[in-house]
C-alpha cells in the first residue's frame, strides 16, 4: 500500500503526522506522494479538501481517510487517539470504498473554457456589488436572479453552507447538485424561486452573467476572480470521490451529531451498539 500523507500545519497535526510516518513504516506502508493509492489527511474536514484538491487530477484512482485532531467531522472520522488502530487496519484489511458525488463547474469566457471540481460547494458573488445573473436549467431560461450571490453544493457538502442558507441536506449516495440563493431581491423585474432547487444528475445549471462583471469564485476552500465570464456551467461531475471506510460511518449519524446531539442528549437512554456486520454502497451500517 503507497499513501500520501497532507496535514494542517499546526504542531499536533505535524506530530500526528509524525506518528502516523513511524508507524506505518513498521507496518510496511510506503510513503508515495507521487503515486498514492491512499491518501491521509490529518487535520479536519478543511484539510481534506485541501488533499482533495492536490489529487483531484487523479480522483478517481485514490481513496481517502481523515483524522480529526478536534471534534469528528463529516469526511475526517477517525480520532487523534486512534492512529495505531487505523494504520494496522490499512496494513491487515481491505476497506469498503464508499464513493461521494463531485460537483463540475465551467467557467466560459469569450476565449476559453476552464473546468473545476468541488466537494463541497460552488458559490458566486460580485465583490463590492450586487450580484445579477439569469439561471438556465437544461439550457431553458428558469429566473433571473439578484441578490448577494448563488450557492450550488454537492450532496456532501449540503450540511455546509448550504444548510446555513436553508437549503436542504441530501443524502451522498444521490447523485445530484443543489442550488440556493443569497438574499435574492424578488420584484417586477427580477424574480426567483425563493427556495432551494435539487436537480439529478442529467440535468444542468447555467448562470450567465454580465461578461464586464468583477466575479468571484469560491469553489470549497478556493477563491478565484475572474472578468469577462460569459457562462458558469454546473453539472454533477462524471468523477466521484471514494473514501476508504474500515468502519461504518453513517451520514445520518454525523448529521445528527453535529447539529441536533447524541442519542443520549436526545432521549435520555443509552442505546447498545449494534454488531457491525458491513457497509452498503452508500456507506451505512447494513
Amino acid at each position: 500500500m503507497k499513501y500520501a500523507l497532507l496535514d494542517r500545519g499546526d504542531s499536533l497535526s505535524r506530530e500526528l503526522a509524525e506518528q502516523f510516518h513511524k508507524l506505518a513504516r513498521e507496518r510496511g506502508l510506503i510513503s508515495n506522494p507521487g503515486s498514492p493509492d491512499l491518501i491521509v489527511s490529518i487535520g479536519g474536514d478543511g484539510t481534506l479538501l485541501q488533499a482533495f484538491h492536490s489529487f483531484s487530477d487523479r480522483v478517481q484512482d485514490v481513496a481517502f481517510v481523515g483524522v480529526h485532531t478536534g471534534h469528528l467531522g463529516f469526511y475526517a472520522d477517525w480520532k487523534k487517539t486512534e492512529l495505531e488502530e487505523l494504520v494496522t487496519l490499512i496494513a491487515t484489511s481491505e476497506p469498503q470504498k464508499v464513493s461521494y458525488p463531485l460537483l463540475r463547474i465551467q467557467v466560459v469566457t469569450d476565449t476559453e473554457t476552464k473546468s473545476y471540481l468541488a466537494l463541497n460547494e460552488f458559490t458566486l458573488k460580485r465583490p463590492g456589488g450586487t450580484l445579477v445573473a439569469q439561471l438556465n436549467i437544461n439550457d431553458e431560461p428558469f429566473e433571473m436572479f439578484r441578490g448577494d450571490g448563488i450557492v450550488v453544493s454537492t450532496p456532501s457538502g449540503s450540511t455546509g453552507y448550504n444548510k446555513s442558507v436553508h437549503g436542504a441536506i441530501i443524502h451522498p449516495s444521490l447523485e445530484a447538485l443543489q442550488i440556493a440563493e443569497l438574499a435574492s431581491i424578488n420584484n417586477r423585474v427580477y424574480r426567483t424561486l425563493g427556495s432551494s432547487a435539487i436537480l439529478p444528475k442529467h440535468h444542468h445549471c447555467d448562470i450567465v452573467t454580465d461578461p464586464s462583471d468583477d466575479l468571484a469564485l469560491l469553489i470549497d476552500h478556493l477563491t478565484l476572480r475572474f472578468q469577462g465570464v460569459r457562462s458558469i456551467i454546473c453539472s454533477v461531475a462524471d468523477d466521484k470521490i471514494h473514501f476508504a471506510r474500515y468502519r461504518p460511518f453513517p451520514f445520518w449519524n454525523r448529521v445528527r451529531n453535529a447539529f441536533i446531539g447524541s442519542p443520549k442528549e436526545i432521549t435520555g437512554q443509552n442505546f447498545p451498539k449494534k454488531k457491525f456486520t458491513g457497509l452498503d454502497d452508500a456507506g451505512e451500517e447494513k
